[in-house]
């Protein structure tokens, strides 16, 4: 089975496309990885996307720009297969996970309506009629409904390609928001366990577009970062953000570690001085020490040997020097590719594996990782 996967994470850099084949043999799931191509955001479309991403926004351009992402989608795919050898008509699938505009994954308030809530957009009947090709999507709100979070998902993927008999290990992404999943050696008895450890590229992205007037959407291989210098008394008091001293199971996103939390961090920053390169490698460091952190409580229980790390952070080597530093000796850090996966290309392509179970009616969940009562088929579908 031929199967896009559709991504559009929290750093709204723009389109993670992948196209994978799937076979389910006797022994194992064999796929083979066809087609990876991240499409851009204009600046347009981003800044609307960001608009919308607000608690006060207006219902109607939500409700809109959930229909105009589905066309999008399908042009999109479309164009980035013109002039290859994949003809469109040989999809069987897509797998969308949309864009989310919101993720709450406890009750707000005492109101009898608030419940956990998430909203990822990007219409699937709108993409299915567009790219005539079945579609599934939606993943997020079958686990909520069984007691979960909705978040993190890849962590199933993980546990399903990575864990060994031999050794402990932890995969970290590092997309907009960071998170690891904490794989036990086979037999251990072990659960693995999954979940956000806070901010991966978003703040540092949102200090870098302030730091160079919006020329800059990124430090590029950590290069302003490495000018700088870490800020350890205001680094220690940004690591009070109770979500990190929060236990798991936990997920986070653009509510908290938005533009409105870095906007406190600069402001702060300026009240102590700080040259805009120290703010910067601090704010980089923050995110090394929180995902640091959360791996050395599992150090010793889990026999952790290897840490395997994919997302766009894979590209700023400043951030993979510090974590590297954090960790212990004999701890080796490596990227997915190392292990047959394109970092950049992992979260589309776990997608793709979520909706190539799911559409088989396999089970594609993993409710250690979202508190969930039970595993559940995640997805609806758009024929």
């Amino acid at each position: 089975m031929r199967v896009c996967g559709l991504m559009s994470g929290t750093s709204l850099d723009g389109l993670d496309i992948a196209i994978v084949d799937f076979s389910m043999q006797p022994d194992r799931l064999h796929f083979d990885v066809k087609k990876f191509v991240t499409v851009p955001y204009s600046g347009e479309l981003k800044s609307e996307l960001l608009r919308l991403m607000d608690a006060q926004a207006a219902l109607q351009p939500v409700s809109a720009m959930n229909m105009y992402l589905g066309e999008l989608y399908a042009r999109l795919l479309d164009e980035a297969l013109h002039n290859t050898e994949i003809a469109m008509q040989s999809i069987d699938l897509i797998s969308s996970h949309g864009q989310t505009i919101w993720h709450e994954p406890f009750a707000a308030g005492d109101s009898p309506f608030s419940r956990p809530n998430t909203m990822q957009i990007g219409d699937i009947a709108v993409l299915a009629e567009h790219s005539g090709i079945p579609v599934i999507g939606d993943f997020r709100t079958r686990d909520m409904a069984a007691g979960g979070q909705g978040a993190p998902l890849v962590p199933f993927a993980d546990h399903y390609l990575f864990q060994t008999e031999t050794e402990g290990r932890v995969l970290v992404n590092i997309g907009g928001i960071a998170n690891i999943t904490v794989l036990p050696p086979q037999k251990s008895g072990l659960d693995v366990i999954a979940y956000d450890t806070g901010p991966g590229n978003m703040v540092i992205d949102a200090l870098i577009s302030r730091y160079s007037a919006g020329t800059m959407h990124y430090d590029a291989h950590g290069a302003i970062a490495k000018k700088g210098t870490v800020n350890e008394p205001f680094l220690d008091g940004l690591l009070m953000e109770p979500y990190f001293s929060a236990l798991p199971p936990k997920s986070t996103g653009r509510e908290l570690f938005g533009a409105a939390y870095a906007e406190r961090i600069w402001a702060e920053a300026d009240k102590r001085n700080m040259a805009d390169e120290d703010k910067i490698s601090t704010i980089t460091m923050l995110t090394a020490r929180s995902i640091a952190d959360e791996i050395l409580k599992h150090y010793e229980k889990y026999q952790l040997k290897t840490v395997i790390v994919s997302g766009g952070g894979v590209h700023n080597e400043t951030l993979l020097t510090f974590l590297k530093n954090l960790l212990p000796e004999g701890v080796e850090v490596m990227t997915s590719a190392e292990v047959g996966i394109d970092p950049d290309a992992k979260e589309a392509f776990v997608f793709a594996l979520l909706g190539y179970l799911g559409f088989q009616r396999i089970p594609n969940s993993l409710p250690s990782a979202t508190g969930a009562k039970r595993q559940t088929v995640m997805g609806k579908i758009a024929y």
